[in-house]
């Protein structure tokens, strides 16, 4: 299906998946009078699932899906049909991306144990997930989003609103503002100055590392992939995945879930993941055209 301008039954349709979206970004918003729900436990009793999912990160060498989740980060290893936590934090873990499988970032709000801020700012693991080091803006910065490539580093602030930009691996950021405030984003991955971001219901380029931004398609939002060049992807809160052979379009949808997202990640062309709001996640080796169950909660 050709995306072309909206009537009024798309309309409507995409005013119910923004606001779902936002919804969905805005969950764990973390402030300091809401601390008492940032960790509230919202994994089953036995521990061994992962729902309320914010990010996804593969660690294609060990084949292991990380889940990052309200409640803490877990691993979903080969074979297995449900996600393990990782160490004992519950901490909020928002943001999350791999660089390297050495490397994740991330941000959030601290496990309740923890005598730490309500916005953990940047966060580093090197260990796997097991720890966490706090990198900059302590106290400072919730990021709901965080992409990285090399030593640059794009955050999106849920504070400010704004897109926070590093170039020195999250150590010293500018601040830079953005047309509306951000769902996603992602990069380009032959070019760390191209972003494309998801606003409330267009999508947004930029080609100087977001100082400037142009509307470059309107009447979608949502989650976004960039797994190979030229070739952007978008899932929406409604269940539909769009891919485009560039950020303008023309946008054609791929497949439909069936069901709400809460993440969407690529790892390649072909390979895809998506949770979903109650936790399952789902698996495309042929770029989305099919989808099977990975795991459940």
């Amino acid at each position: 299906m050709l995306v072309h301008a909206e009537n009024r039954s798309t309309r409507s349709r995409h005013a119910l998946v923004v606001a779902l979206v936002l919804a969905a970004v805005a969950g764990c918003g973390g402030s300091a009078s809401e601390a008492g729900d940032v960790t509230a436990p919202s994994v089953p009793a036995a521990d061994t699932g992962a729902i309320h999912v914010h990010g996804l990160g593969y660690d294609e060498p060990r084949d292991v899906l990380y889940v990052a989740t309200h409640t803490g980060l877990f691993e979903l290893l080969p074979q297995a049909d449900r996600a393990r936590r990782i160490g004992d934090s519950r901490q909020d873990t928002m943001g999350f991306t791999l660089v390297t499988p050495r490397l994740l970032l991330g941000s959030g709000h601290p496990d309740l144990r923890e005598d730490l801020p309500p916005h953990l700012g940047l966060l580093a693991s090197r260990d796997r997930g097991r720890s966490w080091q706090s990198v900059s803006l302590l106290g400072e910065a919730d990021f709901h989003v965080l992409r990285a490539q090399g030593e640059t580093v794009y955050g999106l602030d849920s504070q400010s609103a704004d897109l926070l930009v590093s170039v020195d691996s999250g150590h010293t950021w500018a601040r830079r503002p953005v047309p509306e405030a951000f769902i996603d984003l992602v990069i380009d991955p032959e070019d760390v100055r191209h972003l494309l971001a998801s606003g409330g219901a267009a999508l947004y380029e930029s080609r100087d590392a977001g100082r400037t931004w142009s509307a470059v398609a309107t009447g979608l939002a949502g989650y976004l992939a960039w797994p190979t060049a030229g070739r952007p992807l978008l899932v929406d809160v409604a269940g539909s995945l769009l891919s485009a052979p560039r950020p303008g379009g023309p946008w054609r949808t791929r497949a439909q879930l069936g069901s709400p997202p809460a993440a969407l990640l690529a790892v390649d062309g072909r390979r895809l993941f998506v949770a979903l709001h109650d936790g399952t996640i789902r698996q495309s080796s042929d770029g989305g055209t099919t989808w099977a169950v990975r795991a459940r909660p």
